[in-house]
């Protein structure tokens, strides 16, 4: 909350230097504001009595902003790609769904490798679980398996995540 917004009738109040000012009547803090062409921020409305410091909003602002974007240009966004299977999936056809893995394992996201059990395939849960530990067999020296291969449904499903490169033995 800024200036006229504050509520609290007393303020401990703080100043553009960081000295302590003590603690003033909300009107005697936005006078001292005033003065100085400055703003009244609270800093801490949970304090008893509420701590506010005397400074330039619009500059605090801004401020904070830079911080956002500097922390959102730090983060890696990670993405879930899935490659579905079918229990009766052929081999070449399993070697270009697991092309597929392989490339988006590269790149960095992580994959959800399923197989959609239809009709009364689902009695048969051995064979879909043989095709997904495949998958994890093939992609073990790029991807660690997070989630072991489980039934979700009628369908089921493993995790795996790319293996971190050390930038440190390039």
């Amino acid at each position: 909350m800024v200036n006229e917004n504050i509520r609290a009738r007393e303020l401990r109040l703080i100043s553009n230097t960081g000295d302590q000012l003590g603690v003033k009547s909300t009107t005697e803090a936005l006078e001292l504001a005033d003065k100085a062409n400055l703003d009244v921020v609270l800093v801490s409305p949970n304090a008893k009595p509420p701590v506010a410091r005397i400074m330039d909003y619009g500059k605090y602002r801004f401020e904070l902003q830079k911080k956002d974007r500097e922390a959102k240009k730090k983060q890696k966004v990670i993405n879930v790609k899935e490659v579905r299977l079918s229990p009766t999936i052929e081999d070449n056809d399993f070697n270009t769904k697991l092309k597929n893995a392989v490339k988006f394992l590269e790149k960095g996201d992580k994959v959800k490798v399923s197989i959609r059990f239809k009709g009364r395939a689902i009695t048969h849960k051995e064979i879909g679980k043989a095709q997904l530990d495949k998958m994890a067999e093939e992609t073990k020296d790029i991807a660690t398996v997070t989630t072991r291969p489980k039934m979700d449904g009628r369908s089921m499903f493993l995790m795996l995540d790319p293996i971190k490169k050390d930038s440190n033995k390039k």
